[in-house]
């Protein structure tokens, strides 16, 4: 079998649907599609008495090739399948477009090889038809490069911009974060995402990777300075609690224990105030302030203690006087009355201090026998009271005087004189009232 191009001899009509392919009557929103031709190559080809194939097409018959080797129907279907191959690959290269697998300049570059290998191609088939799907493969492969060039342009803005929002964090971080350790891991993390990120022109990526290592050395300074003076601090932290607890030491033995027990919170708040020394010294040197500080304290619970035992004694010899005192009948004899009051006040006195939780309750019943024979002394002293009668008599005069100058002022015509009298006047009457009522109650 041999090949050789040849110029075509007759005319052949085209397919309706590549007809409708080329000429737009048809639809080429969706893949035309193309007809096997090794199921019937004689429609679409014929081999003459000199073997020389011919393949149809809209211009009329192209010669493409010669067949010498056998029956002129097994040359059509070897020019046949070869057509095949050539649609099998344009169907393949659809595929790949419409499942966006591969790269779309590739696919670009096939589909025009295809088209422009169309007119001199040595294939019988319906060449209209494959045309018109090469055609579409052609139009959808340049759809699909503007579409990759749009995407790569859209990645690489948003890589630009991920990357800007990372040094903007790693800026912000920099200038204003104090909790270092979780600064610190957010840096690196920002470092292994900003490593993830790919798409960003050389230019860009060396401005933006400039201002994140700039942030991240700001931010590693400002660390080791706080650091730095942190371990300053620490130190003086030391001294002074070392100061502390010498002091804490030397009162241990004290007993005055209202003066060093507020000097021991005085400590305490200057303890706390003080900052952090060096974990290992602070640690040290706070078991020995707080051993020093128990010790004290220690010795002032047992004191108290003993104290404490003391002041119960006292609280029954309380109770002893008052059951003598609540036995003081004043109307009996006022007089006896007082005197046995003062001489009980005066060894309860003598007695000392009882516990706290019993004061109130000891002083009230001593106040209350206080209270009643006071009371009797008020209520006897009333009863001769000579000055009672003669305020009764005071009382009754001024009225009747501030009566006669209301009723002098309204006989000469001066109503404002005579009403300011007449206040006095009720003013003096209520005050005589009450004397009056008072006289009369004892």
């Amino acid at each position: 079998m041999t090949h050789q191009d040849t110029t075509p001899e007759s005319t052949a009509g085209a397919t309706p649907d590549a007809a409708a392919a080329v000429t737009g009557t048809g639809s080429t929103s969706t893949t035309p599609t193309v007809p096997a031709a090794s199921a019937n190559p004689g429609q679409w080809g014929r081999v003459d008495e000199a073997g020389t194939v011919w393949v149809r097409t809209v211009d009329g018959e192209r010669a493409v090739g010669s067949w010498q080797a056998g029956e002129p129907s097994e040359g059509l279907a070897h020019f046949a399948r070869k057509f095949d191959d050539l649609r099998t690959e344009a169907e393949l290269l659809e595929k790949r477009l419409s499942s966006r697998s591969g790269d779309a300049k590739q696919s670009l570059t096939s589909a025009k090889h295809l088209r422009d290998g169309l007119p001199e191609a040595a294939v019988v088939g319906d060449l209209e038809a494959l045309g018109a799907l090469v055609e579409h493969l052609v139009q959808h492969a340049e759809k699909a490069v503007e579409e990759a060039k749009a995407h790569k342009e859209q990645a690489r803005t948003d890589a630009v911009a991920r990357k800007e929002a990372l040094a903007a964090e790693a800026e912000e971080i920099a200038a204003e974060a104090t909790h270092w350790k979780s600064a610190g891991d957010r840096l690196r993390g920002i470092l292994d995402e900003w490593k993830s990120v790919r798409g960003v022109d050389r230019k860009t990526d060396e401005q933006l990777w400039r201002r994140f290592s700039k942030a991240r050395d700001a931010f590693n300074r400002r660390r080791g300075s706080h650091f730095a003076d942190l371990d300053r601090q620490r130190a003086a932290s030391k001294v002074r609690k070392q100061e502390l607890v010498d002091e804490a030491e030397s009162l241990t033995e004290s007993t005055d224990w209202g003066a060093t027990a507020t000097r021991y919170k005085d400590l305490m708040a200057e303890w706390k105030a003080s900052g952090r020394a060096p974990k290992d010294s602070d640690d040290a040197l706070w078991q020995r302030f707080r051993a020093a500080q128990d010790a004290f304290f220690a010795r002032r619970s047992a004191a108290f203690s003993e104290r404490d035992a003391e002041f119960a004694e006292n609280a029954k010899l309380k109770e002893a006087l008052l059951t003598e005192a609540e036995a003081i009948d004043p109307g009996a004899d006022l007089s006896a009355a007082q005197a046995h009051l003062q001489r009980i006040q005066q060894r309860w006195d003598e007695v000392g201090k009882v516990p706290r939780e019993r004061m109130r309750e000891l002083e009230g019943r001593l106040r209350t026998v206080a209270d009643r024979v006071r009371s009797a002394s008020d209520a006897q002293w009333r009863r001769t009271d000579p000055e009672a009668q003669a305020r009764v008599d005071q009382f009754r005069e001024r009225v009747e005087q501030f009566e006669a100058q209301a009723e002098k002022a309204r006989a000469a015509g001066d109503e404002k004189r005579a009403k300011k009298a007449d206040e006095q006047a009720g003013q003096w009457r209520v005050w005589l009232s009450a004397a009056e009522q008072a006289l009369a109650d004892r």
